[in-house]
C-alpha cells in the first residue's frame, strides 16, 4: 500500500514565504482527511513552454510550467493525486517527429510519457487523439508509463455487455493509498479511478479502428463498470471523462457526455476535458446540471483544466472515516492558469518551468527544432489566416490545391477519373480558443516543414468522396453556419458565430458561391438540419454556369470529414478513395514539386451584397498589416477586440 505524497514546507518562487496548508488540511479534525486531485487534460504533447509552428517559446503552455503548481499544491495539501485526462499522444510537431520520424520501436520511450513519468501522475486515461498515430503505436508509447492508463468503453471484443468486454486498455484500476487524518493517523483508502473516451472515435480514426476495436456509449459503460469497482472494494470513485460538458439529457453515443455521466450513481468525482475550455467558468452558466460557479455537475465536484498545460485543475475532497470505508463531507473545484493576459495584450507567465521535466524531453526538443525547420520550397505570396473566416485565403488556398492535385493523381486510371475534382479546406488556425496569435503566418520566403504543420494543423490522411452538386450545396450551407443571422439596414452587427468552430468552415474550390447573410443556418451547430427552407449559398457556379444538383463531382478532403466528422451532407458513406498519406505529406509533396508556390487567393466567394449593413469580426493584431491585399471584400479597422484580439469592419 502507497502513502500519498506528503505534505512539505516549500518556498514560492521569488518569495521568503512559506507555503500555507490548504484550510481543508488545516481543519481535518480527528477522523477527517483532505485529498487533493488533480488534473491536466488535453495536453497534446507541450511540455517545453514553446510554440515549434512559430519557433519561439511561449508562456501559455508546457506541461513544465503547470508541473509548478503541482509541485506547490503538493506543499499545501496532506493527500494528493494527480490525473491526466487524455489527449496527450499528439497535437504539436513533437507528437509528428516521433510518429513519423523517429517512430517508436519496442522499449523506446514517448517524450511526453517521460515528462508525465517526471511529474509523477497516479493515472491516466485515453483522449481521442491518442488514436490518430493508430493502435500499436499507442500501446508501444502507453508501454513506457509508470503509472496505469484506464479506458472503459474501447473494446478489442465486445461482450454481451460492457462487463464482458476485453477492453484494450484496464477499464479502470483501484489504487491503494494511506491517507493521513486531522489527528495525524494514517488509514487505508481504495480509490476507484475509470476513463472514457468519445466514441466519436470510431469515426474520426476508421482507417486505424475499424475491424480492431469497437466504442460504447460512456454513460451505459460507467453504469455497467462503477457497481464493480463498488463490489471490488473502491470507497471513492474518481470518473476521467475525455468528454466535454453538454446536455443533461444522455443519448446514446454522445460525444459531450461529462454532465449525465456525473449523474451515475457512485461517481464522487470527475475531470472533464475534450473541449478544450475552463471548468469552474461562467462558460458553462446556463448548462442544466451545472453548477459553474461551485465547479459541481449534479452535485459533484468537477474540473477541466484548459488545454496544452495552460491550467491545472483542481478538486479538493474534505473525507471523513465511515466505518472501514469513507465519505465525501464537502467540496471545492478550481483551475490554477500558468499565465494571465494583460490589457496591453501581453502575457504574463505566473510560474516557472520545472528543470526536471524539460530535462526530461530536452533531447527530443532538440531533435524536433531540427525537424521543423528544414525547407521543402518557397512562397512567393504570404501565407497567413487572420481573414480566412471572412474572405478566400491563400492559407487555406494552398491545402485545396495540393488536395487536389494528389487526388487527380489518385484516382488516374480509375473509374472516377472522368469527374471533376473539387477540394475542401478548412482553416484550422484562426483565433477562437487559441487566443489572438493564433493564426498561421508564413512570410514570403522559405518554406519549411513547420510552416506546412502550421498551415495543416491535423495528422489527417488524404480522403475523396463523390458527391452529387446538391450535396455540394449542402457541405457549403452546413460550412454557413459560421455565421450569425444579419439583419438588412443595420450596422456593426457581430458576424462570426463564437460556438462554431473555425475547422468546420469549409470552403470549397472549383465552384464560385455568395453567402446570404440575411438568411437563418440550414443547419444547427451539430449539423442537424434545423432550417430546410433557408438557403445561403447564392450563384453557386461550377465552370461558369449554374451548377447541376444532379451532376457528380469528387471532393478531395481529409478522413476526418469524410468519415462523418462535422455532420456534413455528402459524407459518412461515399468514400471512394483512402489515401496512405497525410494531408500535411500531400501539401510537403506539392511545394517540393513546385519549387516555389505563389497560392493568392481567387475570391471564389463572399457575402452577398446587402445596403446600408456592415458586420464586426474580431482577429490577430498583425491582421492590419494585410487588411488592404484582400480580395474580395473591403476591411477596414475597428478597434480593439476582447482579450487581445483587434475588430474589423466589412461594409455588406
Amino acid at each position: 500500500m502507497t502513502l500519498f505524497r506528503p505534505s512539505r514546507r516549500a518556498f514560492i518562487a521569488g518569495s521568503a514565504s512559506l507555503v500555507a496548508l490548504h484550510p481543508f488540511s488545516a481543519q481535518a479534525q480527528g477522523a477527517q482527511a483532505h485529498l487533493r486531485i488533480m488534473e491536466t487534460t488535453d495536453l497534446h504533447v507541450h511540455v517545453f513552454p514553446y510554440d515549434y509552428y512559430g519557433d519561439r517559446p511561449v508562456d501559455t503552455v508546457g506541461l513544465a510550467r503547470t508541473a509548478a503548481h503541482i509541485n506547490e499544491i503538493r506543499a499545501e495539501a496532506t493527500n494528493t493525486l494527480l490525473v491526466d485526462n487524455g489527449d496527450f499522444l499528439q497535437g504539436n510537431p513533437m507528437g509528428d517527429y516521433i510518429a513519423y520520424e523517429r517512430g517508436m520501436k519496442e522499449g523506446d520511450m514517448h517524450p511526453v510519457i517521460a515528462a508525465m513519468n517526471a511529474v509523477g501522475f497516479d493515472a491516466a486515461t485515453v483522449g481521442n487523439h491518442e488514436f490518430n498515430y493508430g493502435i500499436e503505436f499507442l500501446m508501444k508509447s502507453a508501454a513506457g508509463a509508470e503509472f496505469p492508463i484506464v479506458l472503459a468503453n474501447v473494446a478489442k471484443t465486445k461482450g454481451a455487455n460492457p462487463r464482458e468486454d476485453e477492453t484494450l486498455f484496464k477499464p479502470y484500476v483501484i489504487l491503494e493509498r494511506e491517507l493521513t487524518t486531522g489527528s495525524g493517523e494514517t488509514h487505508p483508502i481504495k480509490v476507484g479511478i475509470i476513463g472514457f473516451t468519445p466514441p466519436q472515435v470510431m469515426n474520426w480514426d476508421r482507417k486505424h479502428l475499424e475491424g480492431n476495436v469497437e466504442a460504447r456509449d460512456i454513460v451505459e459503460t460507467a453504469k455497467a463498470y462503477v457497481p464493480e469497482m463498488r463490489e471490488a472494494g473502491a470507497d471513492i470513485i474518481l470518473a476521467l471523462s475525455h468528454s466535454g460538458i453538454g446536455s443533461a439529457d444522455h443519448a446514446d453515443g454522445m460525444e459531450n457526455a461529462s454532465v449525465p455521466l456525473a449523474a451515475v450513481d457512485g461517481i464522487d468525482a470527475l475531470v472533464t476535458g475534450h473541449s478544450h475550455l475552463v471548468f469552474p467558468s461562467a462558460t458553462y452558466a446556463e448548462y442544466a446540471g451545472v453548477d459553474a460557479d461551485k465547479g459541481l455537475i449534479h452535485g459533484k465536484p468537477a474540473v477541466m483544466g484548459g488545454f496544452w498545460g495552460s491550467h491545472l485543475g483542481v478538486i479538493d475532497l474534505m473525507l471523513e472515516r465511515d466505518g472501514g470505508g469513507w465519505r465525501v463531507v464537502t467540496t471545492e473545484s478550481a483551475t490554477r492558469p500558468i499565465s494571465k493576459r494583460n490589457e496591453d495584450r501581453s502575457v504574463t507567465a505566473l510560474v516557472e518551468s520545472d528543470e526536471a521535466v524539460l530535462a526530461s524531453v530536452q533531447q527530443e526538443h532538440d531533435e524536433t527544432l531540427a525537424y521543423v525547420r528544414r525547407a521543402v520550397g518557397k512562397t512567393a505570396a504570404p501565407l497567413h489566416s487572420y481573414f480566412a473566416l471572412v474572405a478566400d485565403d491563400p492559407s487555406v488556398q494552398i491545402v485545396s490545391i495540393a488536395q487536389k492535385w494528389y487526388i487527380e493523381q489518385m484516382l488516374a486510371g480509375s473509374e472516377y477519373a472522368g469527374l471533376p475534382v473539387l477540394s475542401a479546406a478548412a482553416p484550422f488556425k484562426a483565433g477562437g480558443r487559441g487566443g489572438p496569435e493564433y493564426y498561421t503566418d508564413v512570410p514570403v520566403g522559405d518554406v519549411a516543414i513547420k510552416n506546412v504543420a502550421d498551415l495543416y494543423l491535423y495528422p489527417n490522411t488524404a480522403r475523396a468522396v463523390k458527391v452529387t452538386g446538391a450535396q455540394v450545396k449542402d457541405w457549403l450551407e452546413r460550412s454557413a453556419g459560421m455565421f450569425n443571422q444579419i439583419t438588412p439596414g443595420e450596422t456593426d452587427q457581430v458576424l462570426l458565430n463564437p460556438s462554431f468552430p473555425s475547422y468546420n468552415f469549409d470552403v470549397i474550390d472549383g465552384v464560385s458561391y455568395e453567402i446570404d447573410l440575411s438568411q437563418p443556418s440550414k443547419f444547427g451547430p451539430k449539423g442537424e438540419l434545423e432550417n430546410p427552407d433557408a438557403s445561403r449559398i447564392l450563384n453557386l457556379t461550377f465552370n461558369g454556369a449554374p451548377l447541376d444538383m444532379d451532376a457528380e463531382f469528387v471532393i478531395a478532403t481529409n478522413n476526418y470529414r469524410a468519415s462523418g466528422g462535422g455532420n456534413f451532407p455528402g459524407t459518412g458513406d461515399t468514400i471512394i478513395f483512402e489515401a496512405p498519406d497525410t494531408n500535411r505529406d500531400v501539401i510537403v509533396r506539392y511545394i517540393v514539386e513546385q519549387g516555389t508556390i505563389d497560392p493568392k487567393a481567387d475570391a471564389n466567394w463572399g457575402f452577398a451584397p446587402m445596403d446600408g449593413t456592415s458586420v464586426l469580426f474580431d482577429t490577430g493584431p498583425k491582421a492590419k498589416d494585410f487588411a488592404s491585399d484582400v480580395k474580395g471584400v473591403k476591411i477596414q479597422e475597428a478597434g480593439d477586440g476582447a482579450d487581445g484580439f483587434a475588430r474589423f469592419r466589412i461594409d455588406l
